[in-house]
């Protein structure tokens, strides 16, 4: 598991396994997003495996999947409400981290300043520079 913190509140990755939970909570995560729909590969776990584990942990667990259709503004005010509620750092994943910062990068449009949205995404090593313009306000 290759974490890529965004910024305090945010860290992200590409798939993790349900042996990976324990590490988050040692890290300080208080919960986990899941954005990745399930069954998308045959070598994935299966999303309830990852969600007993987070809650065997005493984290929250969440699940917003993003697939093929696209970002929905539900999607987007999911992911606000997680980490609005959240009294802690959240950890997000799916394949390789761009669906979960994505999804972050647009919860944060009118909350955050569209160039800071960007260079923390850049920090991190994904570029949002695309979103721009969803970016600008709410």
């Amino acid at each position: 598991m290759e974490l890529k913190r965004i910024n305090d509140h945010i860290s992200v990755s590409g798939q993790i396994q349900p042996g990976d939970v324990a590490a988050l909570k040692a890290a300080g995560f208080v919960a986990i997003v899941n954005n990745r729909p399930e069954g998308e590969s045959p070598d994935q776990p299966a999303g309830a495996d990852i969600e007993a584990a987070a809650k065997a942990a005493g984290l929250a667990y969440h699940s917003i999947p993003l697939g093929r259709e696209g970002v929905t503004p539900d999607m987007v005010e999911k992911t606000r409400a997680v980490l609005e509620g959240s009294a802690g750092p959240v950890f997000c994943f799916c394949r390789s981290g761009t669906r979960s910062t994505t999804l972050w990068a647009l919860s944060q449009a009118g909350e955050m300043a569209a160039e800071d949205i960007i260079s923390q995404a850049a920090e991190a090593g994904y570029d949002m520079s695309h979103l721009a313009g969803h970016l600008s306000g709410k």
